[in-house]
């Protein structure tokens, strides 16, 4: 693992652990950490070297960064508490900061705006789109600083998508359980039309990994390139899929206001 993500795992799990000092949420807890596991294993050798010499491998990768590890994280509710750590005196001084140096407002306007689902989703699909145009495909696998780049703007993008639509605080979805169901099918379909683009291409489309003299598993390049098309188009949507039916369920589900009420005995009346 290059050294940037693993300060980044390291950084977060401390940050995460002190700020959580005598509190015990198990489920937030083990959500938040195996999605800094999730970033640890897969951006870590062997994976990361099997991302270098298999399309489908790095496309896994991928699935991971943008659909395991970033709902898991946002499940851990981390924001506020990755800040409690510091001290109290720096945290009052940047929050004033930002107050008096006119900030506040226009973050909070760009915080708004990105986390719009409509926002949110469109870049996520700006994002993957772009790092899968081959070329830029290509210096990703050549260059590590530029791998690093790519697998930024995936976690980002993600992020941005999961966390107002799973409610981690400070920022929360307005949007009602069924209309959330219809953002997680809409964030599923970028990956559905590339997974289809790749599975029915009759040549390799990116000649980075159709040049390569030694491959992982055996395949050939137009093997792997199908076989990357399935991890997209199957595993890459399950993250999708399993939120949306869980959105659903939830919509479906009676609130207070549904649910009858007992009948009041007599002695309860009023006869005023």
């Amino acid at each position: 693992m290059s050294v940037p993500p693993l300060v980044f795992c390291v950084v977060a799990a401390t940050l995460y652990a002190l700020g959580g000092r005598g509190r015990h949420r198990w489920m937030r807890e083990i959500c938040f950490y195996l999605g800094i596991a999730t970033l640890f294993v897969v951006l870590e050798p062997p994976f990361d070297d099997w991302a270098d010499t298999s399309f489908a491998m790095h496309m896994t990768q991928h699935v991971f960064l943008l659909t395991v590890a970033p709902p898991l994280l946002v499940l851990g509710r981390p924001w506020p508490r990755m800040w409690m750590p510091f001290p109290a005196a720096a945290r009052r001084s940047v929050a004033r900061g930002l107050a008096l140096g006119g900030w506040s407002a226009p973050l909070r306007l760009a915080a708004r705006t990105l986390t719009r689902p409509p926002v949110s989703v469109s870049v996520l699909t700006v994002v993957l789109v772009v790092w899968h145009i081959p070329w830029m495909y290509g210096a990703a696998v050549v260059h590590e600083s530029v791998h690093l780049l790519e697998h930024t703007c995936f976690i980002a993008a993600a992020l941005l998508f999961w966390g107002p639509l799973l409610d981690a605080p400070p920022v929360r979805s307005r949007l009602d359980h069924l209309r959330r169901a219809g953002w997680f099918v809409a964030a599923s379909v970028p990956g559905w039309i590339l997974a289809i683009v790749l599975a029915y291409a009759h040549h390799p489309l990116y000649p980075v990994y159709a040049t390569l003299h030694h491959r992982a598993f055996g395949l050939t390049p137009l093997g792997d390139q199908e076989l990357a098309a399935g991890i997209m188009w199957v595993p890459g949507s399950l993250a999708y899929v399993i939120a949306a039916f869980i959105a659903f369920y939830r919509w479906l589900a009676p609130t207070a206001a549904d649910l009858p009420t007992a009948e009041p005995r007599p002695e309860e009346l009023s006869w005023t």
